[in-house]
């Protein structure tokens, strides 16, 4: 029997169980979950295997890769510049990067990068995989092409262009790439074991994610539709962040390799004020403007119900009900992995995990372990 190993509030017992179930049912291969309230560890557990034969037990430190929960570290990236005063959510994207003006994008703001209404969900030349690790070609593609659709007046998941953009912003503003400032400025402070990409030496504790099972819940996308263009050029692969390429690339819209614990460290940060351990990121003005609602409906990539601040979706509403309403964000990863901070309730929840699954957000195993958190805490979820 797989165990399940670290600390955990007795209040919580029934998410231990629950996780417990999963990994019995095999259901979960290995996962680590974690918890803070109000700047205490109340839940840091981990379980199960490593590998999907189950020969290598799931450890304290081992890493997995979160696909687009590493958006999340993007989106505090450029929330950081904002805070510092270089950027201004308001202000034109081409204030920082120029060229970016071109065909018809001159107005476009920096928080309709961040909210996933820019009209650049995807690139209309078809472009490889090796073309988005290219990080200056790719930006300047983008910057060439014109919107998709009108900015601001709706939101398309911004499934690999995400990262793109947002790391050259903070590369313009800056003079570093995406990667260099999260590991400088974000994951060194902080002490966070979360980096985009992958070191050499970290390679033998990294979990490779085990693709999904079953029959996708979702119709293939019309073919020259918003949603077609965003998900096959490129398209993802499941064994994708096994390539060296794109472990050693720049791509903060999917190759970041963490865990719970560590997840759980950053994203504190916007439940708890902008401070976590004497480590001050933010102002409390500049996490309020995460929660300033940009878009509100049904995603043009996702085919799902979805709000979006800056930054992040806003919990509790749309294909994201399975937490309260109020001042909560969320965003997870292919697969299932998953971070929530509560600022109402100073509360970070954080899941990863190897086995992918289909079923996510509130069908998937994130939504009933964070059911059970909020249940221990007598929150009704509507």
């Amino acid at each position: 029997m797989a165990q399940i190993q670290g600390r955990l509030d007795p209040k919580f017992e029934e998410l231990r169980n629950l996780f417990q179930k999963n990994l019995d049912s095999k259901a979960e291969v290995g996962a680590s979950i974690s918890l803070n309230i109000d700047g205490k560890d109340v839940v840091d557990i981990w379980g199960g295997y490593a590998d999907e034969e189950c020969t290598r037990p799931w450890e304290s430190d081992t890493i997995v890769g979160v696909w687009s929960s590493t958006k999340g570290l993007a989106s505090l990236a450029v929330l950081m510049l904002v805070d510092r005063g270089l950027v201004d959510v308001n202000a034109k994207v081409a204030q920082y990067w120029p060229e970016f003006a071109a065909n018809g994008k001159q107005n476009i703001e920096i928080r309709h990068l961040m909210s996933h209404t820019s009209g650049l969900s995807a690139w209309e030349e078809k472009v490889t995989m090796d073309d988005v690790c290219d990080q200056e070609g790719a930006a300047a593609k983008l910057a060439a092409q014109a919107p998709l659709w009108e900015p601001g007046t709706g939101s398309a998941y911004h499934v690999v262009t995400y990262g793109v953009l947002i790391a050259e912003v903070v590369r313009r503003v800056t003079g570093k790439s995406l990667k260099q400032f999260v590991a400088e400025e974000i994951a060194a402070p902080l002490k966070a074991d979360f980096q985009i990409g992958l070191l050499d030496e970290d390679i033998p504790r990294v979990s490779n994610v085990i693709p999904l099972k079953g029959t996708p819940p979702l119709a293939a996308p019309e073919a020259g539709s918003v949603a077609f263009k965003t998900l096959t050029n490129p398209a993802l692969d499941v064994n994708m962040l096994r390539s060296e390429t794109i472990r050693k690339a720049d791509l903060s819209s999917f190759n970041g390799f963490t865990n719970a614990r560590a997840m759980n460290r950053i994203f504190s940060i916007l439940a708890l004020g902008g401070e976590v351990n004497g480590v001050r990121l933010l102002s409390q003005k500049t996490i309020d403007l995460v929660f300033q609602e940009q878009s509100d409906g049904i995603d043009l990539v996702t085919g799902q119900p979805l709000s979006w601040g800056v930054g992040y979706a806003l919990g509790g509403r749309g294909c994201v009900n399975f937490m309260p309403t109020g001042r909560v964000g969320v965003w997870g990863g292919w697969g299932g992995s998953l971070f929530v901070f509560d600022a109402d309730r100073k509360l970070t929840f954080t899941y990863a995990m190897n086995q992918m699954s289909y079923q996510m957000m509130a069908d998937g195993r994130e939504g009933g372990y964070l059911r059970a958190v909020y249940k221990a805490l007598g929150v009704t979820i509507s």
